[in-house]
């Protein structure tokens, strides 16, 4: 049997999902969506809420950092000198 959706929560201005899920032993499971993720293999629910929150603006906004941080984390050389 699958997890059961339990909540989905929205959070940063990236609209990433917090996805919470009921095993079937009664614990919970918890995964982040980040913008842009493949959510194909998600239930309908999560696929409306992608679909809705995940807008060009905020896809943009999300490449955009994910290349500034990329840009600012310090290469091998620079922790070596």
């Amino acid at each position: 049997m699958a997890n059961k959706l339990d909540k989905i929560e929205v959070v940063t201005d990236y609209k990433h999902l917090q996805i919470r899920e009921i095993k079937e032993d009664g614990t919970y499971h918890r995964r982040v969506l980040h913008c842009g993720d493949d959510v194909s293999a998600e239930s309908e629910k999560i696929q409306e809420q992608t679909a809705s929150l995940w807008t060009d603006e905020v896809k943009e906004k999300w490449n955009e950092k994910q290349v500034k941080d990329l840009d600012e984390s310090p290469t091998r050389t620079d922790l070596e000198e």
